[in-house]
């Protein structure tokens, strides 16, 4: 095994979920699942297949000789009708019937809308984990004010859990866009070549009716609660890049917690999970590098590059069909949904365990708040007499000496500088008394608890936890 590449999506990242679903075993399992309900629907709208012929076909199922159809698509070059041939030997019996009237397509791409469906069922578990987890940090820091940041610049207070409810609305607005992915995929159903059907009308003789009964009861029976309305060969393309845009969008709002949680793991502020025994550098013992919100920015990256595929594909569809996608869809579909995979248990492993330093935050807060609250003194001078604009001009010049002080190593004297200007009219004590945090976070706790009632319904019941992750 380790003479030959394999991709690190599947032994390092991956969940074994999502990689049992998006398996070989799986892929071929699926495919008889759609030979067998077709011969099953045939034989009920009254074609010449018996009961014991579906009743083999089921009842082989997983009897897949991979070898067979692998040494059979060297002899045909052909996957599907290699396949075909290590069915029909598993069930000689119904070998005359498998794949009658159907093309691949009825197959593989009927196959690939159950795994599709399949793995955002998967990931919106996965995804609504790491939102609870969110919420739960949300809720606990509401009312911790720390300092906020704009251009990444020292702006106005927040709070660590107005912050994380920042990335939370980013991840539900995900959860809407996978819903609606998820509610809008339809079933192709056996379409024949050309999507016209021409070759169902041969078999049924002209009897539409059973053509349109026999369809609606492979859409159910696999399901789906509509098929498309129209196809080529293939269901269209737009469909892939419409998913691939979803996950694309979950990595966009994962990378931006990932990066904000490095920038603040930076300033020691808030930190990633860090194992008793984890090592942050080969050459620098003591570091504690965010490796976890690194991979989540890594991954998040290929994701959203990987999206790309599909839309140039659903571009470059000739007519009813061209074979240029086959390969491309092979690799960036099923590794969309792993990386997805690989981002959103990072994401829930990371939200499990997060480490907030408080007094480095109320440290830093402490050191800016003489700044952010000078519009509220300012007023407080004015009550007391002082001209606003004198006052105006007062901070205006204490904040610079204050600031070039700071820039030599030294702490801030804004306080003591304004109070010894008696054009501002305040004492360096009721300066100080002024410095309250928690009057400077505006309405942080209120719209966090607000926003969390609105989830609420949403994450009843989703259970919490840190996700294991492999390295």
């Amino acid at each position: 095994m380790y003479d030959q590449y394999e991709s690190p999506l599947s032994s390092r990242y991956a969940s074994r979920y999502m990689l049992e679903l998006f398996s070989a075993r799986t892929r071929i399992r699926t495919w008889r699942k759609l030979w067998t309900e077709l011969a099953r629907a045939e034989m009920e709208m009254g074609l010449p297949i018996t009961q014991d012929q579906v009743n083999a076909l089921e009842k082989n199922i997983d009897q897949i000789d991979f070898d067979l159809a692998a040494k059979r698509e060297k002899e045909v070059r052909h996957d599907v009708m290699a396949h075909v041939y290590a069915y029909g030997q598993a069930a000689p019996e119904a070998a005359g019937i498998i794949h009658l009237g159907a093309t691949s397509c009825y197959v593989t791409d009927n196959a690939d809308l159950i795994l599709y469906r399949d793995a955002l069922r998967y990931l919106r578990g996965e995804l609504l984990k790491t939102m609870r987890n969110l919420a739960d940090f949300a809720r606990e820091y509401r009312a911790v004010p720390t300092l906020g940041y704009t251009h990444y610049q020292p702006a106005q207070l927040v709070t660590v859990g107005k912050r994380a409810a920042l990335w939370l609305q980013d991840l539900a607005s995900d959860l809407e866009e996978l819903d609606f992915v998820l509610s809008a995929i339809p079933f192709l159903g056996c379409r024949g070549a050309t999507g016209t059907e021409a070759s169902l009308m041969e078999l049924f003789e002209g009897d539409q009716a059973k053509i349109v009964e026999m369809n609606r009861r492979l859409t159910e029976r696999f399901g789906f609660t509509r098929m498309w309305d129209v196809c080529g060969q293939t269901y269209p393309r737009k469909l892939d890049s419409r998913i691939l845009s979803c996950l694309s969008a979950i990595a966009q709002s994962c990378y931006r917690m990932g990066n904000d949680l490095r920038l603040l793991q930076h300033d020691r502020q808030v930190e990633e999970p860090f194992e008793k025994n984890q090592i942050g550098s080969s050459a620098m013992p003591y570091k504690r590098n965010p490796m976890r919100c690194e991979r989540i920015c890594s991954l998040s990256r290929y994701l959203m590059a990987d999206s790309m595929n599909a839309a140039m594909t659903a571009s470059t569809q000739w007519l009813e069909r061209t074979l240029d996608d086959s390969a491309n869809r092979r690799i960036s579909l099923p590794e969309g949904f792993l990386c997805a995979d690989a981002v959103l248990r990072l994401a829930q492993n990371v939200t499990d365990g997060l480490r907030v330093n408080e007094k480095i935050i109320e440290r830093t807060v402490m050191e800016y708040l003489p700044f952010i609250a000078t519009e509220n003194l300012m007023m407080e001078a004015v009550k007391k007499g002082a001209d606003r604009q004198e006052t105006h001009e007062v901070i205006r010049k204490c904040s610079m000496q204050a600031t070039a002080r700071m820039k030599e190593g030294l702490d801030c004297n804004l306080p003591a500088l304004l109070a010894a200007d008696p054009a501002f009219h305040l004492t360096e004590e009721e300066i100080r008394e002024g410095l309250q945090p928690a009057k400077y976070i505006g309405r942080c706790a209120e719209q966090v608890e607000e926003y969390l009632k609105r989830l609420e319904p949403l994450l009843a019941g989703v259970e919490t936890g840190k996700a294991e992750i492999s390295v």
